[in-house]
């Protein structure tokens, strides 16, 4: 079968050895994948797990209906499903040549790489041991219906994707996850516990933007390390 996807990117991390985790790290609409790299920085924060950064091609969004920035698909169908695709080919493709455990290949992004990331849920969930989103929403034609663990990063004042869209996908997670009521975990955030502690949902709601802040990746990481597909 041909596939037509992006360049995967960088791959950074440990390599050639067994066991390590996958972290897969999607930018946002018109972003780029080395800038990404820098931003999120997973790789120093995790130096033990394979990142990789793709780069998304040119596509439509709400922002951008022409599609002249690269970003990744909204919902199952769009682009030819190109995006689910590249995602199954990276998987295969690290498992393949590097060291991966199956238990511990993760998803996250900013704004549609976040919207990306909560697909990557919605259809890959047997793959996926967590998902860390930073300002996104799951599409409203998309469900979930496999409980997974989830670190939801959202600025109240966001002006791109809306906090009570957000919201709305946070608590479509407490939902399938079976979330029980939260607790403070910090400065900005909630942990929403679920039976067996397997799937929590936490929740890191600050003041500002659509921006992703200088804390999220470190939040990420620390909620990966501690998930895993049971």
């Amino acid at each position: 079968m041909h596939f037509s996807f992006p360049d995967l990117g960088a791959v950074l991390g440990a390599r050639h050895q067994e066991g390590h985790p996958l972290v897969i790290a999607f930018h946002g609409h018109g972003g780029r994948m080395a800038s990404s790299s820098a931003r999120m920085n997973l790789q120093a924060l995790w130096p033990r797990a394979i990142v990789v950064y793709p780069q998304g091609r040119d596509t439509p969004s709400v922002v951008d209906p022409g599609g002249t920035g690269p970003g990744w698909q909204h919902k199952a169908g769009d682009q030819g499903d190109r995006d689910l695709e590249l995602f199954d080919a990276i998987v295969a493709t690290m498992k393949q040549s590097y060291g991966v455990d199956e238990r511990q290949i993760y998803a996250t992004g900013h704004s549609n790489g976040a919207v990306f990331s909560l697909l990557l849920w919605a259809r890959r969930a047997p793959i996926v041991a967590a998902i860390g989103e930073v300002a996104g929403r799951l599409h409203p034609s998309e469900t979930l219906t496999s409980p997974r663990p989830l670190v939801a990063v959202a600025g109240r004042r966001d002006p791109v994707a809306r906090f009570a869209v957000q919201r709305r996908t946070i608590e479509l997670a407490k939902a399938v996850n079976g979330s029980a009521a939260g607790l403070p975990c910090g400065r900005h955030c909630t942990l929403f516990p679920s039976a067996g502690g397997r799937a929590p949902v936490k929740a890191l709601v600050h003041p500002g933007g659509h921006e992703y802040p200088s804390w999220a990746s470190a939040e990420i990481v620390a909620f990966f390390k501690s998930h895993r597909q049971p």
